[in-house]
């Protein structure tokens, strides 16, 4: 009776230890898969320049045909780095046919509207916020105005929708209309000089 007793215990201990280690295991699962949630994906450095990133976005097939038609691609691919204020197809839609026209007609005029939404440097999200209320001169030599308004940020009266769209050479920021510059637009020569965040905005 004492043997068998013994061996019961023995067979209940093995029993609980059996337990103990699945219940273990299971706390350990847990933990990995919790951690795993926990921890932040490490972002991959960008590979793509500016041109080719907007390229590989249907969003961005109007902006890209006419940097093309203005010859700013090999521009836009240089070593900058350079903030685009990029808007999307519909940003364009909303813009009559005949600027269209009028655009496509004189390489010079679209050369000005596309450098205007052209910023020289590396202009993150963080860095636009604290420019608030500030103008910032363009690569076409204009400025644009930057405001925060209603948790949102403008460029002149444009929305930002999508920000920090990293590449190798800059930054891209989605705005939902077309940037128009008020004085008379000329062609630039593009040959800019990079500038830090601070050097950007001008009263």
């Amino acid at each position: 009776m004492e043997l068998n007793h013994i061996s019961a215990t023995l067979d209940d201990l093995s029993e609980i230890a059996q337990n103990k280690t699945m219940t273990l295991n299971k706390v350990i699962f847990s933990l990995g898969i919790v951690t795993a949630l926990a921890l932040p994906a490490f972002a991959k450095a960008p590979t793509k320049d500016i041109v080719d990133t907007a390229a590989g976005n249907a969003q961005f097939s109007t902006l890209v045909s006419l940097v093309k038609a203005a010859d700013l691609v090999t521009t836009l691919k240089g070593k900058g780095p350079f903030t685009v204020f990029a808007p999307v197809n519909a940003a364009f839609a909303k813009v009559p046919k005949a600027t269209l026209d009028k655009l496509g007609a004189d390489k010079a005029l679209l050369q000005g509207v596309l450098t205007y939404h052209v910023v020289s440097g590396n202009v993150m999200a963080a860095d636009v916020v604290k420019l608030n209320g500030k103008s910032v001169k363009t690569v076409n030599g204009d400025t644009v105005k930057i405001s925060v308004r209603n948790g949102s940020v403008y460029v002149n009266n444009s929305k930002v929708t999508t920000t920090d769209i990293k590449t190798t050479n800059g930054v891209i920021h989605v705005i939902d209309s077309v940037l128009m510059p008020k004085a008379k637009v000329k062609a630039q020569s593009m040959e800019v000089k990079t500038e830090t965040c601070g050097s950007c905005p001008t009263k």
